[in-house]
């Protein structure tokens, strides 16, 4: 059986130490994840991170630079090659519906998000946060 990972992308919004976190629906649970989904047929990987951030959070955003790109595999089995983003919020679109399953869209701090760990989606949400906090930033250029 080929091997065939999912491709998705998310998005580390930061605003004076805050960031924009989804409150969503998942597995008959409540969690906590970063604006993220898949890649749809046709987008560039800068599009969809985007558009997800818009679907999730009505926040209309600036990608700024590419914090870093992972391999997951999730209990199910299932693989997901995530590109993670840096961006900066421009405006909020209260009238925006959100997407299917997302309760809601807040700010937290570090702090906050670390109180409240055991609702993470996957570790991966506070890694990309560290990494975006940590390590360097990369053009986005890098991807073509």
């Amino acid at each position: 059986m080929r091997f065939t990972p999912h491709l998705t992308v998310a998005c580390i919004v930061e605003d004076n130490g805050r960031f924009l976190i989804v409150e969503e629906h998942r597995d008959g649970r409540l969690v906590l994840n970063q604006p993220a989904g898949h890649l749809e047929s046709g987008e560039t990987l800068l599009q969809a991170a985007v558009r997800e951030t818009r679907e999730e959070t009505a926040w209309s955003i600036e990608l700024v630079s590419v914090t870093g790109l992972y391999l997951f595999t999730a209990a199910n089995g299932t693989s997901y090659q995530r590109t993670c983003f840096f961006a900066r919020p421009l405006k909020y679109d209260a009238d925006q519906p959100l997407d299917d399953g997302i309760v809601r869209a807040r700010w937290m701090t570090l702090e906050e998000i670390n109180q409240e760990r055991h609702k993470l989606r996957s570790h991966l949400v506070l890694d990309c946060i560290l990494d975006y906090l940590n390590k360097p930033h990369y053009s986005l250029d890098l991807i073509r």
